[in-house]
Protein backbone atom coordinates (compact mmCIF):
# COMPACT_ATOMS: atom_id res chain seq x y z
CA UNK A 1 0.00 0.00 0.00
CA UNK A 2 1.44 3.18 -0.83
CA UNK A 3 -1.79 5.91 -0.78
CA UNK A 4 -4.64 5.49 1.43
CA UNK A 5 -7.28 7.77 1.55
CA UNK A 6 -9.16 9.15 4.24
CA UNK A 7 -12.96 9.58 4.22
CA UNK A 8 -15.57 10.70 6.61
CA UNK A 9 -18.94 9.77 6.28
CA UNK A 10 -19.64 13.41 7.11
CA UNK A 11 -17.79 16.78 8.67
CA UNK A 12 -16.13 17.32 11.88
CA UNK A 13 -16.03 13.16 12.46
CA UNK A 14 -12.17 13.33 12.99
CA UNK A 15 -10.52 12.46 9.91
CA UNK A 16 -7.94 14.49 10.64
CA UNK A 17 -6.90 13.43 13.96
CA UNK A 18 -7.39 9.63 12.37
CA UNK A 19 -5.23 10.73 9.82
CA UNK A 20 -2.36 12.01 12.09
CA UNK A 21 -2.66 9.17 14.02
CA UNK A 22 -2.06 6.71 11.45
CA UNK A 23 0.98 8.84 9.68
CA UNK A 24 2.20 8.90 13.53
CA UNK A 25 2.27 5.29 13.57
CA UNK A 26 4.06 4.95 10.03
CA UNK A 27 6.68 7.32 11.06
CA UNK A 28 7.23 5.13 14.68
CA UNK A 29 7.93 2.27 12.42
CA UNK A 30 10.63 4.28 10.20
CA UNK A 31 8.35 4.57 7.33
CA UNK A 32 8.68 8.27 4.66
CA UNK A 33 5.10 9.33 4.96
CA UNK A 34 2.77 12.14 3.22
CA UNK A 35 -0.08 13.73 4.00
CA UNK A 36 -1.71 15.51 1.03
CA UNK A 37 -4.94 17.69 1.97
CA UNK A 38 -6.37 18.81 -1.69
CA UNK A 39 -9.00 21.67 -0.41
CA UNK A 40 -8.68 23.40 2.91
CA UNK A 41 -11.77 25.09 3.55
CA UNK A 42 -13.17 27.68 6.48
CA UNK A 43 -9.65 28.93 7.05
CA UNK A 44 -7.79 32.23 5.61
CA UNK A 45 -4.56 32.71 4.53
CA UNK A 46 -1.93 32.07 7.35
CA UNK A 47 -4.34 30.49 9.45
CA UNK A 48 -3.77 26.89 10.91
CA UNK A 49 -5.30 23.96 8.56
CA UNK A 50 -5.43 20.26 8.77
CA UNK A 51 -1.79 19.88 7.97
CA UNK A 52 -0.49 21.66 10.36
CA UNK A 53 -2.37 19.76 12.97
CA UNK A 54 -1.17 16.80 11.27
CA UNK A 55 2.47 17.94 11.83
CA UNK A 56 1.99 19.13 14.96
CA UNK A 57 0.47 15.49 16.24
CA UNK A 58 3.05 13.52 13.87
CA UNK A 59 5.84 15.17 13.41
CA UNK A 60 8.50 13.99 10.53
CA UNK A 61 5.30 14.01 8.26
CA UNK A 62 5.56 15.89 4.95
CA UNK A 63 2.31 17.78 4.41
CA UNK A 64 0.84 19.51 0.92
CA UNK A 65 -2.42 21.51 0.56
CA UNK A 66 -3.08 21.98 -2.98
CA UNK A 67 -5.64 25.00 -2.31
CA UNK A 68 -7.67 27.28 0.79
CA UNK A 69 -10.82 28.65 0.71
CA UNK A 70 -12.17 30.95 3.61
CA UNK A 71 -15.84 30.08 3.54
CA UNK A 72 -16.49 26.69 5.95
CA UNK A 73 -18.50 25.25 2.87
CA UNK A 74 -17.31 22.36 0.25
CA UNK A 75 -14.46 23.14 -1.65
CA UNK A 76 -16.69 23.42 -4.79
CA UNK A 77 -18.92 26.50 -3.25
CA UNK A 78 -15.97 27.74 -1.45
CA UNK A 79 -14.06 28.49 -4.60
CA UNK A 80 -16.76 29.55 -6.26
CA UNK A 81 -17.85 31.93 -3.83
CA UNK A 82 -14.19 33.20 -3.46
CA UNK A 83 -13.59 33.27 -6.92
CA UNK A 84 -10.83 31.21 -6.76
CA UNK A 85 -9.67 28.01 -9.16
CA UNK A 86 -11.31 24.87 -7.49
CA UNK A 87 -8.99 21.95 -7.21
CA UNK A 88 -10.20 18.95 -9.78
CA UNK A 89 -9.55 15.11 -8.87
CA UNK A 90 -6.83 14.88 -11.58
CA UNK A 91 -5.25 17.47 -9.84
CA UNK A 92 -5.57 15.42 -6.69
CA UNK A 93 -4.36 12.57 -7.60
CA UNK A 94 -1.29 14.18 -10.18
CA UNK A 95 -0.19 15.63 -6.28
CA UNK A 96 -0.47 12.14 -4.90
CA UNK A 97 1.76 10.01 -7.56
CA UNK A 98 4.14 13.16 -7.07
CA UNK A 99 4.60 12.22 -3.38
CA UNK A 100 4.30 8.39 -3.68
CA UNK A 101 7.37 8.83 -5.49
CA UNK A 102 9.35 10.09 -2.71
CA UNK A 103 7.31 8.20 -0.06
CA UNK A 104 6.51 5.23 1.54
CA UNK A 105 2.67 5.88 2.55
CA UNK A 106 1.11 9.08 1.39
CA UNK A 107 -2.67 9.82 2.86
CA UNK A 108 -5.40 11.89 1.42
CA UNK A 109 -7.28 13.23 3.84
CA UNK A 110 -10.99 14.56 1.97
CA UNK A 111 -13.24 17.50 3.39
CA UNK A 112 -16.93 16.68 4.50
CA UNK A 113 -17.91 13.70 3.13
CA UNK A 114 -17.18 11.11 0.33
CA UNK A 115 -19.43 12.79 -2.69
CA UNK A 116 -18.34 16.84 -1.63
CA UNK A 117 -17.94 18.61 -4.53
CA UNK A 118 -14.72 19.53 -5.62
CA UNK A 119 -15.90 20.89 -8.62
CA UNK A 120 -18.20 22.45 -10.83
CA UNK A 121 -18.23 19.28 -13.35
CA UNK A 122 -19.13 17.16 -9.68
CA UNK A 123 -15.78 15.97 -9.02
CA UNK A 124 -14.83 14.27 -6.00
CA UNK A 125 -12.73 12.29 -3.18
CA UNK A 126 -14.17 9.11 -4.71
CA UNK A 127 -13.14 9.98 -8.01
CA UNK A 128 -9.44 10.85 -6.75
CA UNK A 129 -9.20 7.76 -4.46
CA UNK A 130 -10.72 6.17 -8.27
CA UNK A 131 -7.42 7.62 -10.31
CA UNK A 132 -5.30 6.70 -7.45
CA UNK A 133 -6.36 2.92 -7.17
CA UNK A 134 -6.09 3.67 -3.40
CA UNK A 135 -7.76 2.12 -0.59
CA UNK A 136 -10.39 3.92 1.48
CA UNK A 137 -11.03 4.04 5.62
CA UNK A 138 -14.18 5.55 6.52
CA UNK A 139 -14.22 7.53 9.41
CA UNK A 140 -17.52 7.36 10.93
CA UNK A 141 -19.08 8.71 14.38
CA UNK A 142 -19.78 6.47 17.22
CA UNK A 143 -23.28 7.51 18.20
CA UNK A 144 -27.16 7.85 16.92
CA UNK A 145 -27.38 7.98 13.07
CA UNK A 146 -23.62 6.39 12.35
CA UNK A 147 -24.30 3.01 11.30
CA UNK A 148 -27.29 5.09 8.16
CA UNK A 149 -24.79 7.28 7.13
CA UNK A 150 -21.71 4.60 6.89
CA UNK A 151 -23.35 1.96 5.10
CA UNK A 152 -24.78 5.31 2.38
CA UNK A 153 -20.81 6.06 2.36
CA UNK A 154 -19.67 2.42 1.71
CA UNK A 155 -22.30 1.53 -0.35
CA UNK A 156 -21.31 4.60 -3.04
CA UNK A 157 -17.78 3.49 -2.54
CA UNK A 158 -18.36 0.00 -3.84
CA UNK A 159 -20.29 0.97 -6.27
CA UNK A 160 -17.92 2.96 -7.77
CA UNK A 161 -15.29 0.53 -7.82
CA UNK A 162 -13.41 1.78 -4.61
CA UNK A 163 -11.68 -0.85 -1.83
CA UNK A 164 -13.73 0.16 1.68
CA UNK A 165 -10.76 -1.64 3.85
CA UNK A 166 -12.30 -0.66 7.20
CA UNK A 167 -14.13 2.24 9.65
CA UNK A 168 -12.45 4.05 12.18
CA UNK A 169 -14.06 6.13 14.79
CA UNK A 170 -12.79 9.16 14.88
CA UNK A 171 -14.04 10.65 18.34
CA UNK A 172 -14.93 7.73 21.04
CA UNK A 173 -16.76 9.61 23.96
CA UNK A 174 -15.41 9.67 27.61
CA UNK A 175 -19.00 8.42 28.45
CA UNK A 176 -20.37 6.21 25.35
CA UNK A 177 -23.97 5.24 26.01
CA UNK A 178 -26.44 2.62 24.72
CA UNK A 179 -26.20 3.74 20.60
CA UNK A 180 -22.63 4.24 21.25
CA UNK A 181 -21.56 0.79 22.45
CA UNK A 182 -24.22 -0.72 20.30
CA UNK A 183 -22.53 0.68 17.08
CA UNK A 184 -18.91 -0.68 18.04
CA UNK A 185 -20.35 -4.65 16.65
CA UNK A 186 -22.93 -2.47 14.09
CA UNK A 187 -20.11 -0.78 12.28
CA UNK A 188 -18.56 -3.63 10.78
CA UNK A 189 -21.72 -4.71 8.94
CA UNK A 190 -22.76 -0.97 8.07
CA UNK A 191 -19.31 -0.27 6.54
CA UNK A 192 -18.92 -4.09 5.05
CA UNK A 193 -15.26 -3.93 6.16
CA UNK A 194 -13.65 -4.36 10.12
CA UNK A 195 -13.73 -1.82 12.22
CA UNK A 196 -10.09 -0.31 12.67
CA UNK A 197 -9.66 0.98 14.91
CA UNK A 198 -11.67 3.89 17.60
CA UNK A 199 -9.89 7.36 18.86
CA UNK A 200 -10.47 9.03 22.23
CA UNK A 201 -12.06 12.13 22.11
CA UNK A 202 -9.82 14.67 22.62
CA UNK A 203 -6.76 12.82 21.05
CA UNK A 204 -6.28 16.00 19.67
CA UNK A 205 -5.17 17.89 22.58
CA UNK A 206 -1.98 15.81 23.51
CA UNK A 207 1.54 16.57 22.50
CA UNK A 208 2.89 13.98 19.77
CA UNK A 209 4.48 11.61 22.27
CA UNK A 210 1.59 11.02 24.34
CA UNK A 211 -0.45 11.15 20.87
CA UNK A 212 1.45 8.30 19.28
CA UNK A 213 1.20 6.35 22.16
CA UNK A 214 -2.73 6.39 22.54
CA UNK A 215 -3.26 6.04 18.98
CA UNK A 216 -1.09 2.51 19.00
CA UNK A 217 -3.88 1.81 21.43
CA UNK A 218 -6.36 3.27 19.11
CA UNK A 219 -5.88 1.78 15.91
CA UNK A 220 -5.85 -1.79 14.40
CA UNK A 221 -2.24 -4.06 13.80
CA UNK A 222 -3.47 -3.07 10.27
CA UNK A 223 -2.04 0.28 11.32
CA UNK A 224 0.94 -0.71 13.15
CA UNK A 225 -1.69 -0.44 16.69
CA UNK A 226 -3.02 -2.73 18.91
CA UNK A 227 -6.63 -2.15 19.02
CA UNK A 228 -8.93 -5.04 19.40
CA UNK A 229 -12.48 -4.92 18.61
CA UNK A 230 -13.30 -8.23 19.86
CA UNK A 231 -12.00 -6.70 23.71
CA UNK A 232 -13.06 -2.99 22.52
CA UNK A 233 -17.00 -4.44 22.34
CA UNK A 234 -18.96 -2.83 24.67
CA UNK A 235 -16.20 -1.49 26.99
CA UNK A 236 -16.27 2.46 28.60
CA UNK A 237 -13.08 3.91 27.47
CA UNK A 238 -11.59 3.54 31.03
CA UNK A 239 -12.49 0.12 31.11
CA UNK A 240 -10.89 -0.53 27.34
CA UNK A 241 -7.90 1.44 28.51
CA UNK A 242 -6.91 -0.96 31.47
CA UNK A 243 -6.98 -4.04 29.90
Amino acid sequence: MTVLVISGTDTGVGKTVVTAAIAALAVGQGRRVAVLKPAQTGVGPGDAGDVDQVRALAPGVTTRELRRYPDPLSPEAAARRAALPPVRPADAAAAAGELAESHDLVLVEGAGGLLVRFDPDGGTLADVAWALAAPLVVVARSGLGTLNATALTAEVATRRGLDVVGAVIGSWPDAPDLADRSNVGDLPVAAGAPLLGALDAGLGDLGPDEFRERAARGLSPWFGGTFDPESFHGTTRSDSTQK
